[in-house]
This record gives structure tokens, sequence and C-alpha cells, in this order.
């Protein structure tokens, strides 16, 4: 029987799919199983047609059998079946799809598609096989035919029997070797979760005989190994089922079991749509962060299903970066796939399915942060920082989806807010949304620079996430109400102390230069403050980088040195003025040391780092002495 060579192809293309097209080895599973699934609908769409055929589906299964000792690994299925001539040409050219010839010409109905698209699949098994053998008899054909190949040498067909029709593949298994394990694919367990891992819901049984422990008649403690033919895979996905029939045990159920996560979801999001593009979608919003989520080892994504089989397992593409926390899957019959059916062309069916799922997500959050505030507060616990560097990241792109998801700290009884309803209770003469930074509520609630705010009976908004005060400055305004630092420049207020202060300014002109000067660049400007009440000093800033942020910066890893244009405020009604006009106006050089200690009190207050600590304990004990 002479040997005929692959039609159109060589060598190099058949080792450039059995070593490159595929990354996994345990591909080859889900694609051979695939087409057994393609070859049973075949059967299904012909008796639609053919009053010669009926079709009853509990005839029609997959079957995997493992022989060890032979080396083998037999995948059958009891579908439509090839005659010689379809082996010639759907096994003879690489490439050539019989399910894509059949899904073109077939009007597809009752929710049944084909999964194969590119006819590669098939030599998948390459990777694990040396040696593949092909049995199969058409449906209404009495002759079988037998396929053979060692790979890219070519291949033989000769006419075989079988009894029934369908198709065995049996892949004769290479040895293992020193990088690569072989006899996993003989293992019953192995198998069994390469199945449901990727093949899980093929809507027709995959059966197979597995090894159950039982207790031996007439004993209690003896037990012996017993061989059952078992269904494998679920075969109907969640998702395909009505929402009606499922109850949130059932949803939470499927998350626990494909290992979304070890808490209970704070709430699940069902999607069918049937339009432009059709596709199914669960998606989870976890209560608990993931402990390696802000690792640069945490992968987004959801997983992808194409027509019930398992595409990938993170489609990163799916999920905006702020919503990387959601989990999930999506099941579509119309996205395009690649040729190893492993990864997808960037297609427009994609980019509309993300934009849909972004949208709901965020309506379902919405609707969650309205009517379970508790539920949501608890979720933003662990993801609001996502969020918020959502409104930070891509120039603020984002800020408009994200903004009234937003909450925050604030000094009205100390719960988190909405800034939509910080606007809502600001008073008629509230120019700006005031904010305070710092490391903790306790911490800002002591900053000098919140007295002037606090005393108008202004809300202020606490920032003590370090992503805070960059995500605010991306939004820079909400319902047309600007964002302001309480230790900025101009808080915007009409104060009755603010004339008297500049009057003071003007007096003592001489004496706030002297101690600019002293500093010798330290900070832009000291002048008289008329936010202070009680504190003597506080630094506010001139320019668009705060205190807070510098600090942020500078504990960056690659250490950016950008600084704050600070300004020293003093406050004239404090006694601690009337020392220093005195000291000016008799002792230069005590003046220049109360400077000093205002300066340092002031970085103490920010918590800043003293930046000589000998010097500042020599200058305290100066005026000790």
């Amino acid at each position: 029987m002479a040997t005929k060579e692959f039609k159109a192809e060589s060598k190099r293309l058949l080792d450039m799919m059995i070593h490159s097209i595929y990354t996994q080895k345990d591909i080859f599973l889900r694609e051979i199983i695939s087409n057994a699934s393609d070859a049973i609908d075949k059967i299904y769409y012909k008796a639609l047609t053919d009053e010669n055929l009926t079709f009853d589906k509990d005839s029609y299964y997959i079957k995997i059998t493992p022989d060890k000792e032979n080396r083998t690994l037999t995948i059958s299925d009891t579908g439509i079946g090839m005659t010689e001539d379809e082996l010639e040409n759907n096994l003879g050219t690489i490439a050539q799809s019989g399910s894509l010839a059949f899904k073109t010409e077939t009007e597809l109905k009752d929710g049944h598609d084909i999964i194969g698209q590119f006819g590669v699949g098939f030599y998948s098994a390459f990777m694990v096989a040396d040696h593949i053998t092909v049995i199969s008899k058409a449906a209404g054909s009495g002759q079988a035919y037998k396929w053979e190949s060692k790979g890219a040498e070519g291949y033989t067909i000769e006419p075989c029997e079988k009894d029934g029709t369908g198709t065995d593949i049996i892949l004769k298994l290479k040895e293992n070797t020193e990088d690569d394990d072989y006899d996993q694919y003989l293992d019953e367990y192995r198998l069994k979760a390469i199945i449901k891992k990727y093949s899980d819901f093929i809507r027709y049984p995959i059966k197979m005989e597995v090894t159950e422990q039982r207790p031996k008649e007439g004993s209690d403690n003896e037990f012996e190994e017993v061989k059952e033919e078992q269904t494998i895979n679920s075969m109907v996905p969640i998702w395909r089922k009505n929402k009606n029939e499922l109850t949130d045990e059932d949803y939470e159920n499927f998350y626990t079991e494909k290992h979304y996560g070890y808490d209970k979801p704070v709430k699940h999001i069902h999607i069918k749509v049937d339009g432009t593009v059709r596709y199914n979608a669960i998606l989870y919003i976890p209560e608990n962060i993931p402990f390696d989520y802000y690792t640069p080892e945490y992968e987004k994504g959801l997983e992808l299903y194409s027509n019930g089989v398992l595409i990938m397992e993170k489609c990163a593409e799916l999920l905006p970066d702020y919503f990387s926390f959601v989990k999930g899957m999506v099941d579509s019959d119309d996205l395009s796939l690649n040729i190893s059916r492993e990864m997808l062309q960037h297609d427009r069916q994609l980019k509309l399915i993300a934009k849909n799922i972004k949208s709901k997500i965020k309506r379902e959050l919405a609707n969650l942060l309205k009517d379970n505030r508790e539920q949501y507060e608890a979720f933003y616990k662990s993801f609001g920082r996502q969020l918020k560097f959502g409104v930070y990241n891509e120039f603020g792109t984002h800020k408009e989806d994200l903004q009234d998801l937003l909450l925050f700290y604030s000094s009205k009884d100390k719960k988190l807010v909405t800034l939509d309803e910080y606007v809502s209770r600001m008073p008629e003469d509230q120019k700006y949304i005031y904010y305070a930074t710092g490391e903790s509520i306790d911490r800002i609630e002591k900053l000098p620079q919140t007295e002037l705010v606090a005393d108008k009976g202004y809300e202020i908004l606490y920032f003590t996430d370090d992503i805070d005060e960059f995500a605010i400055k991306m939004l820079m305004k909400y319902k047309e109400k600007e964002f302001k630092s309480v230790a900025s420049g101009d808080l915007g207020i009409e104060d009755d102390d603010k004339k008297e202060t500049e009057t003071e300014e003007k007096e003592n002109k001489d004496l706030f230069e002297f101690m600019k000067t002293a500093l010798d660049g330290k900070v832009k400007d000291v002048r008289a403050s008329h936010r202070l009440k009680s504190h003597p000093v506080c630094f506010t800033t001139a320019g668009e980088v705060s205190v807070e942020m510098e600090k942020v910066l500078s504990a960056m890893p690659n250490g950016q040195n950008v600084k704050a244009d600070k300004v020293l405020e003093i406050n004239i009604h404090h006694d601690i003025f009337r020392a220093l006009k005195a000291a000016f106006e008799n002792d230069k050089d005590k003046c220049k040391l109360y400077t000093n200690l205002l300066y340092n009190q002031a970085r103490l207050i920010e918590g800043l780092d003293i930046e000589d600590p000998v010097a500042f304990t020599n200058d305290i004990c100066k005026v000790m002495i």
C-alpha cells in the first residue's frame, strides 16, 4: 500500500503546527473532542432534512479510552463518520476544515453550532503521539476506512472493519523524555482534569471508565477497585440555563467550582445578549481582595469560551484595568479566533463585548451603592483603590465612568460619602469641594490647615490613600465644583481676619524676608496666615504638587525627586509671632533659631523627616538654656 504525501503542505508547515502554533500540549484533547462533537452535530443537521435519519440524543456520545499497556489513547465518537474521500480531503490536506465547509453550507438552528473552523486541530495530536490511526465509518455507508500517519512523511488509507457509524482516533503516545511526560495522558485522573477544564460544556456526554474504591461485600474495612463508566463533563453550562431556573446558591457553587475565589461573591451578574454579537456571561464581584492583587503576578481577565469550549483562561481584553477584580466567564459563538483557537484576533466583536461588559459592571456597582450601601462599602474597602486608580490612569480618560462610584471619608459624621452627597449639601456660599490629605483620619483632624474651613462649617473630604489626591487632580471638578486642598495658597474664603492679615504682612515684610533668607531655599515664601486659629505655623503649597504628593513620589522605587513649593505660614495672633518680632528687632541670631524651629515643626506636622536631626536637637537645647 503506497504512502500518500500531504497535499499542498510541507514538512515545515506540519512541524510549525506541532511545535509553534499550540502553546500547551493538553490542547490536543480539547481539539479532538471538539471535532468529535462536530461530527455528532452533523448527524443532527442531516436528520433535519433526511427522513431516513433519526436523531436520538441518548445514542450519541464521545468516549475516551486510555490503554497503558499498549501506550494508546483512543477518542471515539458516534457521529457522522467519514468516507474514503472525506478522509482524503479532511485529513490529507492540512488546514482543510470539513466543519467549516459544513458550517458554511448549513443553516444553523436550535442553538447548535459547529466548533471547528480551521482544520488544524486534529494535527495537534502529533504533539503527543508519533503514530495516529483514524478508523471511520460514514453514516449510510457499509464500508469503514482506516487512515494512518506517522507525521510529515505522509499517510495511508485502506478499507477496514468497524461496527457502527462514527470515528475512532487512536494515538500511539510518544515515549517520555527528560522534559516531557507523555504518560500523564494515560492517567484517568489527569484526563478527567483536562476534560473538565477545556471540554466540560461540550453538549454530548464524554464517557470514560473510571476506577472507584468500594467496600468489599461482607467486609467493613476492606476495599476493592471497581471500574465503571462515568460521564465526565457537565454538558449543560449554567450560563445557558434560564435565570429563573437558577438560585443564588447555584451561582455561588459555580463560583467555587471554577476556583474564582475562596470568598463569597458580593454580587453575580448573568448576561444574555442576542444582538449584533451573541454572547452569554456570568460575572462576579468578589468580596475579598486576592492576596496577589497588587503584585505583577496577578493576571486579570475572564475565562473565554467559544461555543462551550474553553479558549482562554484569562482574556484580559474583556476587562478594563479598573475592573480587573471582576471574575467570571464569557461564551460567544461569534468570535474570530486565530488558527490555534488559543488566542483571539482583535476584532470588532471582541471590542463590542468588552464595551457591553464594562457598562454592565458599572451599572451593577451603581445599583449596589444605591440599594445596599453596607455591602458596597465592604466591596469598596477591598477595591476602591482600583477604582481611584482608574480615574487617574490614562490621563483621566475614564473619570466620567467612575466618579459616581467613588467614596471618601468626610469630616461630617466620619463616614464614607459620595461626591454627589457632598455637593448636594454644600452651603450656598461654598465655592469649592475641600479636601485634606494625610496618613490617617486622626492625623488629618489635627492638621492646622483645616481650622478655617472647619470654622466656616464646610465639610472636608479626608484623603488617606496615596492615590486619592492624584485621582482628584485628574478629576479636577465634579458638577462644576472644583476641588481645593485645605493647604492650597488661596482657599477662596472671605474672612474677617483677612484684611488684618494682609496689613500685618505688609508691616512685617522685612521679618518674613529675613526668615525666607534664613531658610535658604527650603521654602518658596514666608507669609502671615489667615487660616490658622490656634496653631503657630503650618505649610501651604503654591503649585500643583502638594506635600502629600511629594511624599508619595519620593517613596516610589525610582525615587522621583519632585518637591512641593512650600510656603511657611505664621499665625500672627499667636504668642510665637510676638516672640519672633521681638527677636527680629533685638537678636537676629535668635530669630534665625526660631525660624529653623518653626520650619522643622511644620515638617513634623506634615509627617516629613527632619532634614538634620542633630541640628534640630541642638536648636531645642539652645532654647531651653
